[in-house]
């Protein structure tokens, strides 16, 4: 019986030495991956990212450790890393998915002052100009890609922003005009707006005020005026985070709301703000964009996501990171959760305190600000199917979208995004009837009626024909069994009256 037991214990160590051999091999992070189907619940999912690498001091032979890096940026194969706390940026290029360091920005030629104070944020526009929320110091400073001095942009000499408070910009974009929109601390007025000859034009895309009905009757007719002086004042709150896409629209991130309004889509934690400031995010799915959709409440660990910064790929995909549980969450230019991985911890894949995303191509670059490093994902075979399947979509490739999507199908049967992706596919080639099915098995009522409406007009056209011989046909016989009914009535009439006379 002992040998059994151990012999049993000897297998089982066996397997599960075999099977962390073949994950460690194939590269994949054992992080959770999942999604959500149609009932909401949680599915687990193959994995769509594994971890390439992590970008530390020692990896990129810095002289010291990073401290507290606020951000990061991707500008073609750089990534710049804001180093908050050794005020300095560190660029870093990758070369056949190497990273090598390529040099410490700490200085500034032809300004004072010269050194960086907390700066919070980067960006590099496409000349190779570089930006930098150089927050302690009061200002955006712009210069080359050499390091020399260009510009400034500072404090806004305007009625609408309190001259009693310090600018202190953290989060920054340019659009291809040069003009600068920036997130600055203690300004809920919106983003600041700068034209490319640094003057101040005003704000956009104020988040709206939330209040209640009680809350407005209380603070306005009930409460003292020492209550009223403490209370939160009835204005709207600063967003977290920015970015710019390929089309010049930014999309903004909000971590400040009740959780109370996330599934009801009052909070927004994501938006897409043209160039008023409205925001113009498609939600098609069930519930809105806004990371997990079940938590614990009332507690930092366990309560809603808050999505602290978003990249935005090319085909319209944008990626939020989570601080809360170290989540990253994909979705399609639909709204449409694509898949969520990630979680808290200090192992490769983890994050202590997740900070930033950006990407590079398909791979993406998450920055935890305690553990002062980058982890670099990149796409596995059933990640890139997704991206490819979406792609193929796009451009008008119905035919290897659905394809693709029944790829992603065997990997993945739980996969409702794939059902809808082959669906899709088939209603744009015109195949209503199997779109249908595949609509059906993907619980979406709303375009299996759409489908279902273009079959049945399909149908009564190809079969128009006989239709019409039918309808003939029926109202012929009708006519003939009505004048048939008439005529024996006349008869039956007729000889009843003979019968009488």
């Amino acid at each position: 019986m002992m040998r059994r037991m151990l012999a049993l214990l000897v297998v089982a160590v066996t397997l599960f030495t075999a099977g962390a051999a073949f994950a460690a091999d194939d590269g994949f992070t054992t992080t959770y991956t999942y999604n959500y189907d149609y009932w909401t619940d949680i599915r687990e999912s193959p994995d769509a990212y594994r971890v390439q690498t992590v970008l530390s001091a020692s990896s990129l032979g810095l002289d010291k450790a990073m401290n507290k890096p606020q951000s990061l940026f991707v500008r073609d194969n750089d990534v710049y890393i804001c180093d908050t706390g050794n005020n300095r940026i560190i660029q870093v290029r990758c070369e056949n998915k190497t990273y090598q360091l390529v040099r410490v920005i700490d200085r500034i030629t032809g300004c004072e002052p010269a050194t960086f104070a907390s700066p919070q944020d980067v960006f590099v526009d496409e000349e190779g100009n570089i930006y930098v929320c150089d927050t302690n110091n009061n200002r955006i400073v712009m210069m080359d890609r050499d390091l020399n001095f260009l510009k400034v942009f500072t404090k806004p000499l305007d009625a609408t922003f309190d001259q009693s408070l310090s600018f202190l910009p953290n989060k920054l974009v340019v659009d291809v005009s040069g003009r600068v929109f920036c997130l600055a601390t203690n300004v809920n007025k919106g983003l600041v707006k700068y034209e490319a000859d640094t003057t101040f034009t005003g704000y956009i895309g104020a988040n709206k005020v939330r209040y209640s009905f009680y809350d407005y009757i209380w603070k306005r007719f009930l409460s003292t005026k020492e209550q009223r002086a403490q209370q939160e004042s009835f204005v709207p709150t600063e967003y977290a985070n920015i970015y710019m896409d390929s089309e010049g629209f930014i999309y903004a991130t909000n971590t400040v709301f009740s959780e109370y309004d996330l599934l009801s889509d009052v909070a927004q934690p994501i938006r897409r703000l043209n160039g008023i400031g409205n925001d113009i995010l498609i939600k098609n799915d069930r519930y809105p964009p806004i990371g997990d959709l079940y938590w614990k409440s009332e507690s930092q660990d366990h309560g809603p996501s808050k999505l602290v910064d978003i990249t935005v790929l090319d085909n319209d995909i944008y990626i939020a990171i989570d601080r809360t549980r170290g989540r990253i969450f994909g979705y399609d230019s639909q709204g449409i959760m694509l898949w969520a991985f990630g979680t808290t911890g200090n192992f490769d894949g983890a994050f202590v305190s997740a900070a930033a995303i950006d990407h590079m191509g398909f791979d993406l670059l998450a920055l935890d600000l305690l553990e002062g490093c980058v982890t670099v994902f990149t796409p596995t075979y059933y990640g890139q199917l997704i991206y490819s399947a979406n792609e193929a979509y796009s451009r008008g490739d119905y035919d290897g979208a659905a394809d693709l999507w029944r790829e992603v199908l065997k990997l993945n049967a739980n996969y409702n995004m794939a059902f809808i992706g082959v669906a899709r596919s088939l209603l744009r080639q015109g195949e209503y009837a199997e779109a249908m099915s595949y609509f059906k098995m993907a619980h979406d009522r709303e375009n299996y009626g759409k489908a279902f409406r273009l079959y049945r007009k399909e149908w009564v056209e190809e079969n128009i024909t006989w239709i019409m011989v039918v309808v003939i046909a029926v109202v012929v016989l009708a006519l003939i069994r009505s004048a048939h009914n008439k005529m024996k009535a006349e008869v039956a009439a007729y000889e009843r009256d003979r019968i009488k006379k």
